[in-house]
């Protein structure tokens, strides 16, 4: 998977660029503020997920315009493709020249992995943070995955909002619940496959960055309901774990278990990464995981992503950025950087330059 040209036309600071990327490495270089993050989200956004920065649609457009529009040509599973993403009051993909109902069409199509500052967010941050790397990347590698984490949340909202009613009727109660536990056991169950694939692949990536001085350990955690690796809960396990729960949920307002409460946990040697890692480790940490994202999605889809790294090479120190880059050997790679010669290393490619909106080659 490769992109041969992207265009964009008043998509945040970018007036109207223009690019034909190499194969390899590119390196966006430029002074803060510049532009060169918009430039790799709006490439992240023809993976048909979200922006990466979590920003709506109309902070995406440039100011003062009616919509912003990018244009991209890739070769995907050896053939050519074009498409085109319209963001207005909602986004608009046309895929081939024809229009498509969603950009989730884009799933599966447009892979991608993007480093990014946020990426730290794995180890740091909350558990809602680690379920929507799952679900990122697992939308990438199965498409109907984003349907049913979307019917899932849907039948969530609609459950809260009668857990809210003063006396909400038993049978409506019966028809979410059912709802929530037919798609709970998928998600669940794709989940726990991906994982035990992740582990130990997140686990070698971390002792190749660090030099093996510690060891990762990931776990995942299933919310309010008895599993293992090998026996997903089913649907009818999800079912009666929900009915038993109804009273609690009922005073609490609110749905307490299901993949909505889902975690993974991030040991270094045992302990907490978040609470006793170092910035350095947790740094490494979360970018094992990524890589082991890439990994996996290139071996399933037998497609290599693009890989996207805004501003990550500052933030190791040489060895770790050789490692990083030699993971990505014969990869597609955008990496913005401030200054070029730090990030290059050898590596040949082309190189972009970016001031104020505007990306010349260089």
């Amino acid at each position: 998977m490769y992109i041969t040209s992207f265009q964009v036309r008043d998509f945040r600071n970018l007036a109207h660029v223009e690019l034909e990327p190499c194969k390899g490495v590119n390196v966006v270089f430029g002074e803060n503020g510049q532009g060169k993050t918009n430039l790799l989200e709006g490439i992240w956004l023809f993976t048909g997920c979200r922006s990466f920065r979590g920003a709506d649609v109309s902070e995406m457009v440039m100011q003062g315009k009616a919509k912003a529009v990018l244009d991209a040509r890739f070769v995907s599973n050896g053939w050519e493709q074009n498409a085109r993403l319209e963001l207005e009051e909602k986004r608009a993909l046309t895929l081939g020249g024809f229009a498509q109902e969603t950009p989730r069409r884009m799933l599966g199509v447009f892979p991608a992995v993007a480093f990014t500052p946020g990426t730290l967010a794995l180890v740091q941050g909350g558990p809602g943070e680690r379920r929507r790397f799952l679900d990122v990347a697992l939308s990438m590698l199965t498409p109907a995955y984003a349907v049913r984490l979307s019917k899932y949340l849907k039948a969530l909202a609609q459950r809260g909002a009668l857990l809210r009613q003063p006396d909400p009727p038993e049978d409506l109660l019966d028809t979410w619940d059912a709802a929530l536990a037919r798609e709970a056991a998928d998600i669940s169950a794709a989940r726990l496959r991906y994982m035990k694939e992740l582990i130990p692949r997140a686990g070698e990536f971390y002792a190749g960055i660090s030099g093996g001085r510690e060891a990762l350990g990931l776990e995942f955690k299933m919310s309010g309901i008895g599993y293992n690796e090998e026996t997903p809960p089913t649907e009818e396990t999800y079912l009666a774990a929900l009915r038993k729960s109804r009273k609690s949920d009922l005073r609490r307002q609110t749905t307490g278990l299901g993949p909505h409460r889902d975690d993974v946990t991030l040991t270094l040697d045992g302990r907490c990464a978040r609470e006793f890692g170092s910035q350095g480790q947790q740094r490494t940490a979360a970018l094992a995981l990524k890589l082991a994202e890439a990994a996996m999605l290139s071996a399933i889809t037998q497609e290599r992503p693009v890989a996207l790294l805004d501003d990550v090479l500052s933030e190791l120190d040489a060895r770790r950025q050789a490692d990083l880059l030699h993971y990505l050997e014969g990869w597609q790679v955008f990496l913005t950087c401030c200054e070029p010669s730090h990030a290059l290393h050898g590596s040949a490619g082309k190189v972009f330059c970016v001031e104020q909106g505007r990306v010349q080659i260089k």
